[in-house]
């Protein structure tokens, strides 16, 4: 009976560690000396080009897309990103976020179609936030957790992907490159 419970225990605690272990998330203090250094504002300026995918589980590309995004400014915290999605399937979509400096240099981010309110950090040339996402698929509408990381590269080209996930099992990632439009 012992070695039952003994067998036992060694599963649990095993199950645990890579249970815990895969929801772990990198820290975003990695990229405290990463330069370029992002500034929101600077960076969502104007006319941006995006270009995506969107990944299941297994790495399979089930999605593509194109994003224009507007972003404009309503004074110093607020920036406004209207994104303009056309799916390689022919459907399109549309999100506006709106993303408000905190005085303590963090974000917050709202939607139409996020739950709350996304919440964000900027380090180094890194911006990473979590928000949840009323998804909507055929005729039902999920509300999946995102991990999202954006890198920028230089003053024009960001590069964006986040983990989709439900009860803290990875549904697929989407990956996006943006850049600045300079006409």
């Amino acid at each position: 009976m012992n070695k039952i419970y003994s067998k036992l225990a060694v599963a649990f605690g095993l199950s645990t560690v890579l249970l815990t272990s895969g929801c772990a998330t990198q820290n975003i203090q990695t990229y405290k000396e990463a330069k370029p250094t992002l500034d929101m504002h600077e960076f969502f300026s104007g006319q941006i080009d995006g270009y995506g995918m969107f990944q299941g589980r297994s790495g399979e590309v089930k999605k593509r897309f194109t994003v224009d995004i507007d972003a404009t400014h309503e004074g110093d915290d607020v920036i406004v990103l209207d994104e303009k999605f056309d799916w390689a399937d022919g459907t399109k979509s549309q999100r506006i976020w709106r993303l408000t400096q905190q005085p303590n240099g963090q974000w917050k981010g709202t939607a139409g179609d996020v739950i709350g309110e996304a919440q964000g950090e900027v380090v180094g040339n890194a911006f990473h936030w979590q928000y949840t996402l009323a998804l909507p698929v055929d005729d039902k509408v999920y509300n999946v957790n995102f991990d999202d990381w954006m890198y920028l590269i230089n003053q024009d080209v960001m590069l964006n992907r986040a983990v989709m996930s439900k009860f803290g099992v990875e549904l697929g990632s989407v990956t996006l490159s943006m850049h600045r439009n300079k006409n």
